[in-house]
């Protein structure tokens, strides 16, 4: 990841010192004549591309939704409670937010926060050289950085080269986090604009110190100063690590069969997704303290007993190889028809067998599945709609529907649905785990997970507002076996059905210069068992000033920034699995949060300084991410978003 990062800084520089172009020295034997500037680029020849076709202009502007985006993932985190250091997982607020394939994964899904996956990559189309410079103050010894430079050689072909590294101490033992993500784009059309094709490269690496949370809670809710630094808290691990690296080649391209383009067109296209990853948890002293009120310790083992004293390295590799052919006729009255092959194939793997007294737990998952499908997408007038249906052929079982439709009343108003039926493969980490920890091996065969799930969503000029009912069956999750301070945490499958909704209503009220931007979830669960946890009321309000400054060289928002929700039994974390875990013994919540923010444009540069949970300090410990991991202490943390378009 060095050599990544040292290309990117030398790219960066290049470009910065060649904006200006030299003007040609005249010579003694001929006139001076004048030199042209070049045409100056407008926005929106700067475009950003989704894999879905989905196209947007670079973004310059500060906004509120600015604001929201300024953090490590790059998007609004609504509905994700990050943990108390930067670069470590978030805790699911919303369960709204998570979409499904019908395809296994590899799971570790603690971890996958950090993972850029196939569908988050963006192409880019530029009219000249773009830079993007993105810094943020971490917690401790570290920093946040993300450089990206999109580039042409000509209108039809376009690079880009991304990476994205973090390093943060953070105020705790053992709770470093390391990581690394490098991108490279390539998107080319030929001249007659019959064959395109978007390929991107990706290699990441994520490592985590892993502290299991504070072992006693008592001493963090309590008023003695020495705890205020948090280094002195006691912690369940000190020297565990987890770490995840991947990577991965995609490409996705398509042949227009006719030689010019009418109102009837015949397309191929090809999509090919190979990726490689590779996780281990490592645990040099396998052996907890804990130290009660009267300062006698007492020592077990956090995670149960295990087949060797010390020195834990739990490894498991996986690779995948997604290959989807597909034929597409378009017609410029009828839409666009489209059928597809697709053949999914797979490998996750241990380093050995083991044969104990409850059975035999194998060395490797692998399979393959084949699936034929269709896809219809019409877009017309106000209405465009994408309706998908894909079976299995071959293999293991699996179905998708998947029915999306958008009514567009006018510029300001829009109204869309969405159906899913979805029968899914289990993840492999459900199925199949290896571990030195004895309850953490097991070799299971669950039947598929059903998803139904309608979705409505209005986005006016008055507010916007979504709905969202969810029916699940045969639901896999995990959930800890003991109910004392060890954790045992392995799969299991709910025979019940859950019925899951959630409203969310978003909508800005501006007077003058002043503006309120408020967003409400509500959510409710229907279930036997309390398997699916989530807050019935989650909210966030944000009262900020807007106004132009110096000749309105300078544009200033400032404001606070409130996150609530209430109390509820939120998952735990497992870094032996790095996985979230049910449990019933502890809630969190009904904490506020409060931000200050001052954010400032000049030009195409936003600079941003934020006050963060400035309120902690007068409103007791009583914050949690998880049931024994603390949220974020009061910390000032200011950073920067800097574009240039050469």
């Amino acid at each position: 990841m060095r050599l990544y990062l040292s290309l990117v800084a030398f790219c960066i520089s290049a470009l910065c010192f060649s904006q200006d172009k030299p003007l040609p020295t005249p010579t003694s034997n001929s006139p001076e004549k004048a030199v042209k500037p070049d045409p100056k680029a407008t926005i929106d020849q700067y475009r950003i591309m989704t894999i879905d076709k989905d196209t947007t202009f670079v973004d310059t502007s500060l906004t509120i939704q600015s604001e929201y985006k300024f953090n490590y993932l790059r998007r609004d985190n609504f509905g994700l409670l990050p943990f108390s250091n930067e670069g470590q997982p978030y805790n699911l607020l919303q369960f709204s937010l998570l979409d499904f394939s019908p395809f296994p994964t590899f799971g570790h899904d603690a971890k996958q926060y950090s993972y850029v996956q196939a569908n988050e990559i963006n192409y880019y189309s530029v009219a000249t050289p773009l830079s993007e410079l993105y810094f943020k103050s971490v917690m401790e010894q570290g920093q946040s950085l993300n450089s990206l430079i999109a580039l042409n050689t000509s209108d039809r072909l376009n690079f880009s080269i991304g990476y994205r590294g973090i390093r943060s101490l953070g105020k705790y033992i053992n709770q470093l986090s390391s990581i690394g993500n490098f991108k490279f784009t390539t998107t080319y059309n030929t001249k007659n604009k019959r064959y395109y094709a978007n390929f991107h490269f990706t290699g990441q690496d994520i490592l985590n110190g892993e502290n299991g949370g504070i072992s006693n809670t008592d001493d963090f809710k309590s008023k003695d100063a020495s705890f205020k630094n948090r280094a002195r808290l006691e912690v369940y691990l000190t020297d565990a690590q987890s770490f995840m690296k991947g990577k991965r080649a995609f490409i996705d391209h398509n042949f227009r069969v006719n030689r010019e383009k009418s109102s009837n067109n015949l397309y191929v296209s090809h999509q090919l997704n190979y990726e490689y990853k590779f996780f281990e948890f490592s645990q040099p002293t396998v052996a907890s303290t804990l130290t009660d009120d009267n300062g006698q310790t007492t020592s077990y083992n956090r995670f149960g007993d295990t087949y060797q004293p010390s020195n834990i390295d739990d490894r498991v590799r996986y690779n995948r190889l997604y290959n989807k052919v597909g034929a597409s006729y378009e017609n410029a009255t009828l839409g666009k028809f489209t059928f597809f092959a697709e053949d999914f194939r797979y490998n996750y793997f241990f380093n050995k067998i083991l044969i104990l007294d409850a059975g035999t737990v194998p060395a490797a998952l692998s399979g393959e599945t084949n699936t034929v499908g269709g896809q219809y997408e019409y877009r017309t007038g106000k209405w465009n709609g994408k309706f998908t249906y894909l079976n299995s052929v071959a293999g293991q079982a699996l179905s998708n529907i998947d029915a999306g439709l958008t009514y567009t009343i006018n510029p300001k108003n829009r109204l869309s649905f969405r159906y899913q039926n979805l029968n899914k493969i289990p993840d492999l980490n459900y199925n199949l785990h290896q571990s030195s920890y004895v309850g953490y091996n097991w070799n299971n065969d669950f039947k598929n997970e059903k998803i139904n799930t309608i979705e409505a969503h209005a986005f006016t000029q008055w507010a916007n507002a979504s709905l969202q009912l969810r029916t699940l069956n045969d639901w896999l999750y995990f959930s800890n076996d003991r109910t004392d301070s060890i954790q045992i945490v392995t799969p299991k499958q709910y025979a019940s059905t859950i019925n899951y909704i959630s409203l969310k209503v978003s909508r800005e009220f501006r007077y003058g210069k002043f503006a309120l931007d408020n967003t409400l979830l509500y959510q409710k669960v229907a279930q036997d068992d309390d398997i699916l946890n989530v807050p019935q009321f989650t909210t966030r309000n944000t009262l900020y000033y807007s106004n132009h400054f110096f000749k309105r060289a300078l544009y200033l928002q400032t404001g606070i920034i409130l996150n609530y929700f209430t109390k509820y039994f939120a998952d735990d974390h497992n870094p032996v699995l790095a996985e979230f875990f049910v449990q019933n013994q502890k809630e969190i919540g009904d904490f506020p949060l409060l931000d200050f923010f001052i954010n400032v444009r000049v030009r195409q540069t936003r600079l941003f300084l934020k006050a963060e949970h400035f309120n902690s300090g007068f409103t007791g410990n009583q914050f949690y991410a998880t049931p024994n991991h603390p949220y974020r202490d009061f910390l000032v943390r200011f950073g920067l978003v800097w574009n240039f378009f050469q």
